[in-house]
């Protein structure tokens, strides 16, 4: 644990402990040279002597580095303290959307469609430069104050150039099927996890749970793919379609790249009337997608 007040790098003295994962501790601190405050996340000191842990922390600070846009969090800099790698992000003043989630249940559904079309920009731009995220939830997504959304946690992304990334990681949650059994990812499998996070903030709930990791994968893999209706009678038609295709069973079947799914959204957005409530007797006591899935 590095001490409130000490620097790391002779540079950045750390002020608060912001939070501590299974690999990281996450410091705000001061930058003595930019003078700004910023937020360091460094490896556990109990993981170093794992190269595994090492290498996957590396992988994350160089697939965050190589992004630049403004709904992803910034990575100022790259280092090593004390034999522990370390990366310097921008301080992210505002909730995650899972403790947003937590605190109010649900979006409306213009609130839940403008993070989606914010979030499907930081994807877009991840993509064309090679970057697979692989674990998009609400917990690696940021809420500021002014309404901007920023994706965060690349720890398992997947760079085009990368080799041997067929084992699984990621929420189970929001976990693609190709995934849940062992496949490559694809930007389809981002779009999944999309379609999964779009869902759960509309209904305040994910379409599968269970006792554990391995029961809710399965249910990714075999069960139909429940209406948001189930648990929100008067979801829109369009949301729901839209929700539909993302996560269908097969990759091929979902949207071809995230700008298709942004452009359906963004319609919506520009004409409300696209939101009237649609009912289905069917689906509001069975609770299941009336489309044959794919």
């Amino acid at each position: 644990m590095i001490k409130i007040g000490q620097k790391i790098d002779e540079r950045y003295r750390v002020t608060a402990l912001l939070g501590e994962g299974g690999m990281a501790e996450v410091y705000e601190a001061f930058d003595v040279i930019s003078k700004r405050q910023i937020a360091v996340k460094i490896l556990r000191e109990v993981l170093v002597s794992d190269q595994v842990n090492v290498e996957r922390f590396q992988k994350e600070a160089r697939a965050s580095a190589y992004l630049n846009h403004p709904n992803i969090v910034c990575v100022y800099n790259l280092g090593t303290h004390k034999n522990r790698p370390y990366m310097v992000n921008e301080l992210i003043k505002g909730p995650t959307l899972a403790e947003a989630l937590s605190a109010r249940r649900q979006f409306t559904y213009l609130e839940a469609i403008d993070v989606m079309i914010q979030l499907a920009k930081a994807v877009s731009y991840s993509h064309q430069n090679g970057v697979i995220h692989r674990d998009i939830k609400p917990s690696n997504i940021f809420l500021l104050a002014d309404g901007t959304v920023k994706l965060g946690d690349f720890g398992i992304a997947k760079m085009d150039n990368a080799k041997g990334c067929n084992a699984i990681f990621g929420s189970s949650y929001y976990l693609a099927p190709e995934l849940a059994q062992g496949k490559t990812a694809s930007p389809q499998s981002d779009i999944y996890a999309m379609g999964i996070t779009f869902f759960e903030l509309i209904t305040g709930r994910v379409p599968y749970d269970g006792a554990s990791n391995e029961i809710v994968a399965m249910k990714h893999i075999k069960e139909h793919f429940p209406s948001p209706r189930k648990y929100l009678p008067n979801v829109p038609r369009k949301i729901e379609k839209i929700i539909f295709k993302a996560c269908k069973k097969r990759p091929q079947n979902r949207y071809r790249n995230v700008n298709e799914f942004a452009n359906e959204l963004i319609a919506i957005k520009e004409n409300p009337s696209l939101l009237e409530p649609h009912v289905s007797f069917l689906v509001r006591f069975f609770g299941f997608a009336t489309e044959e899935e794919s």
